[in-house]
């Protein structure tokens, strides 16, 4: 994962991303830089965020350059940007995911941003008129704010022609989206669930594996598991990590070069000056590979993620 870009033009409730003062990106000529690591390690795929991707002025052609190499490039999106930059997104990103958080007046509330929805829902029609057969995804963050719309939420997804809708629990308790010291219990449970809140998310999750369809991307295992997150947010369960192999099949890597295992611990290496592949090998990074067990970790049992690539 390419981290390319610092600021973002999303408000949304469970993210301190647009919060930051100081704008940094990540330019093609950093990327080039790293080409000879990336075939080295035989990179295969990289995603690129942020903060938002799309407000770095360098993204198309960073594309373009790892795309060269054969690496399968997707751009994670708020999508307020998607409809100015249709046809090059088309022509240089192999595939999109978009964030969709609920239906559009609970969308826009989350987002912070009025219209957002409306935004969004145009750049994605955008797409289609320039490439019908075009692969669009979206993922929503499951939260206070949505808890109860996830049924709907998979309903809008439809309705916008998403290829598929995936869900994510929201993150309240890592130094990840901006948050080095964590938030406070108030800034918790506004995201977070109270406890009579936890049975409306699972009986909403039983539904949506009731009445599974082609566009639901999350396996049951994965749904229930966000009930399982929310229930240890409440008290009501002991947290539990995932299986996951993020920390040894990939990493994410920052404008400034900061080398992480995954989007949820903090940074073990520094690319800068030596290179991606050796900072993956440097002392750091090898001793939190050999020394990490994820069923013990406290930062990887309160995580909501999961990689498990074979």
């Amino acid at each position: 994962m390419l981290d390319i870009q610092s600021r973002c033009n999303c408000r949304c409730i469970m993210c301190d991303i647009w919060k930051q003062t100081e704008s940094r990106h990540m330019t093609v000529e950093f990327v080039r830089g790293q080409l000879d690591d990336f075939r080295r390690l035989r990179v295969e795929w990289v995603v690129l965020t942020g903060g938002e991707p799309l407000m770095n002025s360098d993204v198309f052609e960073i594309c373009r350059v790892l795309r060269a190499q054969g690496i399968r490039v997707t751009i994670l999106t708020s999508g307020l940007l998607v409809g100015r930059y249709a046809v090059q997104i088309v022509d240089h990103v192999d595939d999109l995911i978009v964030s969709l958080d609920g239906p559009e007046a609970v969308h826009d509330r989350i987002r912070g941003v009025p219209g957002c929805f409306s935004q969004l829902a145009d750049g994605i029609r955008s797409l289609r008129r320039a490439d019908k057969a075009y692969r669009i995804s979206g993922r929503c963050t499951v939260q206070r704010s949505n808890h109860d719309r996830l049924t709907d939420t998979v309903e809008t997804a439809e309705a916008l022609e998403l290829n598929s809708i995936s869900f994510l629990a929201a993150d309240i308790q890592s130094p990840a989206f901006n948050r080095p010291e964590g938030w406070d219990a108030l800034r918790r449970e506004r995201v977070t669930l109270d406890r009579p809140q936890v049975p409306v998310l699972a009986d909403q999750v039983s539904r949506l594996i009731a009445g599974r369809t082609a566009t639901l991307a999350d396996t049951d295992d994965h749904l229930n598991r966000i009930v399982d997150i929310f229930r240890s947010y409440a008290g009501l369960a002991e947290a539990r990590a995932p299986r996951c192999n993020a920390p040894w099949v990939s990493a994410v890597l920052d404008s400034a070069g900061a080398v992480s295992p995954c989007f949820f611990h903090r940074p073990f290496a520094d690319a800068s000056g030596i290179g991606l592949a050796p900072a993956l090998n440097a002392p750091a990074a090898l001793r939190f590979r050999t020394t990490l067990d994820v069923a013990a970790d406290e930062t990887c049992k309160s995580c909501v993620c999961s990689l498990n690539r074979q």
